[in-house]
């Protein structure tokens, strides 16, 4: 039963939605093209299925920490993992590359797209 969960958390997790959501913040579209694309696969992603994410509309999960002031945290995952854009990249695309105790699944992301996901991850003050 507990893999089972587990399974349709995960599956939940990495829906990909065909067209993304857009937010109606009055900031929804950062200038700089790479955290717009970050934020854009945010939302492709789903990643609101597990965490609190400001900006992004909708409802937002419980089973993973809210992102609000992710960028000025020292750390991340538990406060297993430094938190430098770097890092963040990694973690974002293999979780467990960082920290094996962490509960986050891998969702297949290229590194490009890591990179765009940190980015966004990077203004949300």
């Amino acid at each position: 039963m507990k893999r089972l969960t587990f399974l349709l958390l995960f599956a939940l997790a990495c829906n990909r939605a065909e067209t993304p959501q857009q937010s109606t913040a009055p900031d929804a579209a950062p200038a700089d093209p790479k955290i717009a694309r970050g934020r854009q696969l945010v939302v492709q992603y789903g990643c609101t299925v597990c965490h609190v994410i400001p900006t992004i509309d909708g409802d937002h999960g419980a089973l993973g920490p809210s992102l609000a002031g992710v960028a000025t945290r020292p750390t991340i995952s538990m406060g297993v993992v430094q938190n430098t854009p770097a890092n963040l990249a990694q973690y974002v695309q293999d979780p467990a590359s960082l920290n094996p105790q962490s509960t986050m699944p891998p969702i297949g992301l290229n590194d490009a797209d890591a990179d765009a996901i940190a980015s966004f991850l990077l203004t949300l003050k």
